[in-house]
């Protein structure tokens, strides 16, 4: 898969550093590329040549892979184990740890910035990026999720949570390809796709939480350990499955409502998130 050199071509041009080394390590530990495969699915299917979106999916990549190695860290959800590899902080040290999520953060900007496209475009990605992973994204989904430990919350608050913490990331490729490829007038379309899709990803994760153990879903339940709401105990593991799939299903019947959009590629590979075991 060319992002897989296109990361490590980008982490080895740094300064050798035991940072660069955590980077490296937690960057190539085995990760699913979702963020990635999307951006360059929806390029696809917009008939515009997927390499241009590079820049911009190495960047999706570092700041995904930067959020986990923190959210791993012990004032978070202190997790040993992440894509069944010892975590960052576990491999490294706490300390190290936290150096190389900022590294990935702050490069993946930089990274960004080096798109050859039209300087507004590159602007509208990054600043889908910023606001997408920062406090209004992301990072606001991850303050929401600490404060509810040892919480009783309900559905809602955890849909919030989900939609920022999950959801911003996942759609965040969506807007840019749909930025790169000139078709703005589709970003609504793209947003609801983005945000049904987080949404039931993090329903699936937390059902495979239930039935696999950490070795074959690649991580330890840290929600569970943390006293944490999740869509299985709140509503039930059938119920949650059938959220799941008519959030899966509410995705598929938007990309396929999309006009000029060749939806086959990218529908298939929704369909095999949706049978993913990790």
């Amino acid at each position: 898969m060319q992002i897989e050199s296109l990361l490590e071509n980008y982490i080895n041009s740094l300064p050798d550093s035991t940072t660069k080394s955590a980077m490296l390590y937690s960057l190539t530990a085995g990760g699913k590329r979702i963020r990635p495969h999307l951006l360059y699915t929806v390029l696809k299917g917009y008939n515009v040549n997927p390499e241009i979106g590079n820049p911009f999916a190495c960047a999706l990549e570092m700041i995904h892979t930067y959020s986990l190695i923190h959210d791993d860290l012990p004032a978070m959800d202190n997790d040993d184990l992440r894509r069944g590899l010892p975590t960052c902080h576990k491999q490294f040290d706490e300390a190290t740890a936290i150096l190389a999520g900022d590294g990935l953060l702050t490069y993946a900007f930089e990274v960004a910035a080096s798109s050859n496209e039209d300087s507004d475009i590159v602007i509208k990605c990054i600043s889908i990026l910023s606001k997408m992973a920062g406090p209004s994204g992301m990072v606001y989904g991850q303050q929401l999720d600490l404060e509810a430990e040892n919480k009783v919350i309900d559905w809602i608050m955890l849909q919030r949570i989900h939609e920022h913490k999950t959801g911003c990331l996942l759609t965040a490729p969506l807007l840019m390809a749909c930025i790169l490829s000139k078709h703005e007038e589709d970003i609504l379309a793209w947003e609801k796709i983005g945000f049904s899709l987080g949404l039931a990803f993090q329903v699936q994760d937390d059902i495979l939480d239930i039935v696999l153990t950490a070795k074959e879903f690649g991580k330890s339940n840290s929600d569970q350990k943390n006293h944490k709401g999740t869509s299985v105990s709140i509503l039930g593991i059938e119920r949650a499955k059938e959220v799941m799939n008519d959030l899966y299903q509410s995705a598929t019947h938007e990309i396929q409502s999309l006009t000029g959009f060749e939806s086959a590629e990218l529908l298939e590979y929704v369909h095999q998130i949706q049978q993913r075991r990790k």
